[in-house]
């Protein structure tokens, strides 16, 4: 596994660094999680509480002896310091008739905010005969994560609020997620991920964040706007036959460490700037 340059450049003293001043502190800031230390849900071992290291070994360990894997690592610098970090990792197999394909990737904050996982997902699809069964598909999804939010729409959804799994008064267990799963969203359960002061339910800023590009600048407004803290979506599609499982499709999305993390970003960036940009001091003349 190639060292980190991450790792290399914050183990040099700051005062080492070509093109930051030898003034600018840089002590990174852990971000908020939506995700409390007993209800924090991984995909893969990937948890929001992740830093892009830990990450990449588990994404190089997953796709480790698949020659066709392909792979985009990105690696911008921070600000205009010499400190480059991993933004957002990218690992993929395509599907075959008989090979199952899978994409594994995931966003990160900057390293002023501790370079933690804020979007992780994991997209399979089956190769005909490797289809699961959807029962089989469900029962994994509850044994791992437990009892969903809401049912239906070909999703699972996990809801999370003050790092609790949100309760909406549907009571799922394996029968009744199987029955709901294919069916569209019960109106007067999804309803209730509303609030009274206009912010949208999760499962509606979580498609528009799907669509979005996964940077904090892209996701932030959706994030600001969502009625919880996080939520992770299990989406299961139809395979050959409606028993069978084709695509299974994971995300999980941590919006109140994208707000937390943005903050600190922000500061980070605007004391890193200061440092090379000061603004000159304005001095009284001798009367």
């Amino acid at each position: 596994m190639l060292r980190r340059a991450l790792v290399v450049i914050l183990a040099i003293s700051p005062a080492a660094l070509p093109t930051a001043s030898p003034a600018y502190d840089f002590k990174p800031k852990t971000p908020e999680s939506a995700f409390a230390a007993k209800q924090r849900p991984d995909i893969l071992g990937i948890s929001t509480d992740s830093s892009a290291d830990a990450a990449r070994a588990i994404f190089e360990s997953t796709f480790k002896g698949r020659l066709d894997a392909k792979t985009d690592i990105q690696q911008p610098k921070f600000g205009g310091t010499a400190i480059s970090y991993t933004a957002a990792l990218t690992f993929n197999v395509p599907p075959g008739p008989k090979q199952t394909g899978e994409v594994l990737s995931s966003s990160f904050s900057s390293p002023a905010s501790a370079n933690r996982a804020y979007f992780v997902a994991r997209n399979l699809t089956f190769a005909q005969e490797q289809q699961p069964s959807k029962t089989e598909m469900v029962k994994q999804v509850m044994d791992k994560y437990g009892m969903p939010t809401i049912v239906g729409d070909q999703h699972l959804y996990y809801i999370f609020r003050a790092g609790k799994i949100v309760s909406v008064g549907a009571k799922y267990k394996e029968a009744t997620a199987l029955d709901a799963i294919y069916q569209p969203l019960d109106p007067r359960t999804a309803i209730k991920l509303n609030d009274a002061n206009g912010r949208g339910s999760c499962v509606a800023v979580l498609k528009r964040s799907l669509a979005k590009e996964k940077t904090l600048g892209a996701m932030l407004n959706e994030a600001k706007g969502a009625n919880c803290d996080g939520a992770l979506s299990v989406q299961l599609t139809p395979g050959a036959t409606p028993d069978r499982v084709g695509t299974a499709q994971f995300t999980l999305l941590d919006f109140k460490r994208m707000i937390s993390a943005a903050a600190i970003d922000t500061d980070a960036l605007a004391a890193e700037q200061n440092e090379r940009n000061p603004t000159p001091r304005a001095s009284t003349p001798k009367l």
